[in-house]
Formats: structure tokens, C-alpha cells, sequence
């Protein structure tokens, strides 16, 4: 076994000037790969998402606990001279600093990358935004629904006839989020090389075009406009969800071989000899008939029985989870993807873990308490100043 090595980030300072989620998201990916994270906020009031449910019984923000774990905070009224010169003496030995101001408002501050390179060269400038830092929207404001809508996103999801859908996860916000992450863990690689930081700037709808995949491609090649599918892929056949006899399971068989093998599993090898049935292609071309005959054939038995029959014969499934179910699962819990966090008044608030596993890193199922507003004002202006003597 590997010996445990010190966090991939730890040594590296972040300075945090984000609030609610695209910003927190990468700058709590941050702190989970050993970073220090100073989280800077609006005094008296702090981060918005302090004031977004749901909320505990004392009354905090669970929502501002599942973002912002492991950080410290400070509050600053960025406007005001004596709290300005305190960013100014934080910067001087930070790494990073991460903003989700709307494009134009840092300038405006006084603190935009023009204000910032000269007097701090080695410092990653990492900023997230709707409509990022250049173009006619750049001073526009937005929200996680605003870029799943233009993005064209929302114009995928769904049921085809059906309403406009958000996507149940805010994938506008928390795209940006890690596309900013890897931005800044390639900055700081790059700094090793020139010593030099620099400017990174993200936007979320830039972010929700990155992710539309086959979706363009599928465009560019036809000349036709992607719809929704409901819980179908666009382009491989069978791989979506199918009704059983006491509810429905995700089935993926995305090759010729993978369909042999469901056919033959659902008791139906005479599907794969089916000229209508012989490709992916001509399966796609007639879904419809393929789900009607996969589903006769599911209603002999209930989910549980077909995701053993199906994961024996090695065919990609799964049931549909919800939120307890994913929390309660075997391997998700192997993973460690649920931890908990003190919640600051005694207890314990579980939440999603971190993804990136290292071979030579720990993977606590602990996470550091999410703070107060401004718990670490005092003690990080004393070493402040304690620096300057």
C-alpha cells in the first residue's frame, strides 16, 4: 500500500469571493483537495445562500452548510478603505482568488485582473459568471434555470410535447463550478513552469454549450433540431428506462453484442434476428417497436428479479433511485460519497463526498464544519498584522 501523502492542494491559499453555488462549488472541490479556503463575505448578512432553504431547526442554512464546508470565514465591506486593504493584505499571500461577480463589477471595485496582475504577478485570477467576461450578455445577470434554458439544455430534457424542464440538479451553476476547478488546477500547474499567474475566465452558459455533446453533432450532420426523448438516448438503442412488472429499470445495451445477450436474457433471442433489429442504427430507426416487445417481455417479472437476471448476463442496468435510495446504497457508501460535517450545534448534517479519489490521499467521511459568518475575522486579521511586524 502507497504511503498517505499530504493533500495535492495543501500549501495553496484560496481567497473566496463567491456566494451561492457556482463559485462555492469549486472553491469547496478546492478545500477538499487540501487547499485553505478564506471565504470573504458581505458583513451582517454573508453569503445569500446563508438565507436559502432548507433550513435546520436553530435555523441555518443547510443548503450554505453543503457548499461551504472546511472554509473559513471573514466578513469585508469591499468598499470601505480599512476592509479593502485587508483583500489587499490577503492577496499578498494567497494563490488564488475565485470571484462570481457578474462581468464588469470587479472593475468597478476597483479590484478587476487590470488593478490585480500588476501588483500581484503570481496570483490565479479564477472568475465565474453567466455570460463570462466579453460579449453583448457579459453585464447581464443570470441563474443556474436562465443558462439550462439558453444553453439548450432544457430544450433536451423532458418528454417530447411535454413542458418546458429543468434539469432536477443545477447543472448550469455546478458545470461552471468544475470547468473553474480544472481551470485553476491547470493554472497553478502552469505557474510551477513561468512563475507567473493569470486570468481564468468561466462562464455558465459557455459551460452549458460545452456539454451539449452529441446533441451538435447530431445538428451539424442532419440539418434537424434536437427535441426531448423523455429517458431515452438519441443514438444508441436500446438505452433508456423500461417498465417492468412492478416498476422500471435502465437498461444500456449499446452494442450489437450487449443486445444478443438482452435478447436472449428477456427470453427473446428471436429480437436479435430481426432484420428491424439487426444494427443499432436500424434499431434507433424503430424504437418504438423494440420498447413495446422489451417491455411484453419485462412484465413476467418485477425490477429486482430483472436487475438480477440482467447483471448476471454482464448488461448494463440499474434501477431508478431516488435520493434516500442513492444515500443508502452499498456502493455509493463503499466510495464514501456520503459524508457528514459538524453542523455546528452538537450534530452531525450528511452530504455528497468528494468524487476524486487519490491512491496515496485520505478520504475522511468527516468533513470540517461550514462556519459562521465571519468565525475567523478576528484570528485572520490578528495574523494579518502579526505578518506586517
Amino acid at each position: 500500500m502507497a504511503e498517505e501523502s499530504a493533500a495535492p492542494l495543501a500549501g495553496v491559499t484560496v481567497i473566496d469571493l463567491t456566494r451561492v453555488l457556482a463559485g462555492p462549488y469549486c472553491t469547496m472541490v478546492l478545500s477538499d483537495l487540501g487547499a485553505r479556503v478564506i471565504k470573504v463575505e458581505v458583513p451582517g448578512t454573508g453569503d445569500d445562500s446563508r438565507s436559502i432553504g432548507p433550513f435546520t431547526e436553530d435555523g441555518r442554512s443547510a443548503y450554505f452548510m453543503s457548499l461551504n464546508r472546511g472554509k473559513e470565514s471573514i466578513a469585508l465591506d469591499l468598499k470601505a478603505p480599512d476592509d479593502r486593504q485587508v483583500l489587499m493584505d490577503l492577496l499578498a499571500g494567497a494563490d488564488v482568488l475565485v470571484e462570481n461577480y457578474r462581468g464588469g463589477t470587479m472593475e468597478k471595485l476597483g479590484l478587476g485582473w487590470d488593478v490585480l496582475e500588476p501588483r500581484f504577478p503570481r496570483l490565479i485570477y479564477a472568475a465565474v459568471s453567466g455570460f463570462g467576461h466579453s460579449g453583448p450578455y457579459m453585464k447581464r445577470a443570470a441563474y443556474d434555470m436562465v443558462v439550462q434554458a439558453m444553453g439548450g439544455v432544457m430544450s433536451l430534457t423532458g418528454h417530447p410535447g411535454g413542458p418546458p424542464t429543468r434539469v432536477g440538479s443545477s447543472i448550469g451553476d455546478i458545470t461552471a463550478g468544475m470547468f473553474l476547478t480544472i481551470g485553476v488546477n491547470a493554472a497553478l500547474y502552469r505557474r510551477e513552469r513561468t512563475g507567473r499567474g493569470g486570468k481564468i475566465d468561466v462562464s455558465m452558459l459557455d459551460s452549458q454549450v460545452a456539454i451539449l455533446e452529441n446533441a451538435i453533432a447530431r445538428y451539424v450532420t442532419t440539418g434537424q433540431v434536437p427535441g426531448p426523448l423523455g429517458a431515452r438516448h438519441p443514438s444508441i438503442t436500446p438505452f433508456e428506462a423500461f417498465a417492468t412488472a412492478d416498476g422500471h429499470v435502465v437498461i444500456a445495451a449499446g452494442n450489437d453484442g450487449l443486445f444478443r445477450r438482452l435478447a436472449e436474457t428477456l427470453g427473446r433471442a428471436d429480437l436479435a434476428r430481426r432484420e428491424e433489429f439487426l444494427s443499432n442504427e436500424a434499431r434507433t430507426r424503430n424504437q418504438p417497436a423494440l420498447k413495446q416487445e422489451i417491455e411484453a417481455a419485462l412484465q413476467a417479472a418485477g425490477t429486482e428479479e430483472w436487475l438480477r437476471r440482467l447483471d448476471a448476463a454482464g448488461i448494463p442496468s440499474g434501477p431508478i433511485n431516488d435520493v434516500a435510495a442513492v444515500l443508502d446504497d452499498p456502493q455509493v457508501r463503499a466510495r464514501n460519497m456520503v459524508v457528514s460535517a459538524d453542523d455546528g450545534a452538537g450534530g452531525r448534517m450528511r452530504m455528497a463526498g468528494n468524487p476524486i479519489k487519490f491512491s496515496d490521499m485520505a478520504d475522511p467521511d468527516s468533513r470540517g464544519r461550514p462556519p459562521a459568518l465571519d468565525e475567523h475575522g478576528a484570528a485572520i486579521r490578528a495574523a494579518l498584522r502579526a505578518g506586517k511586524d
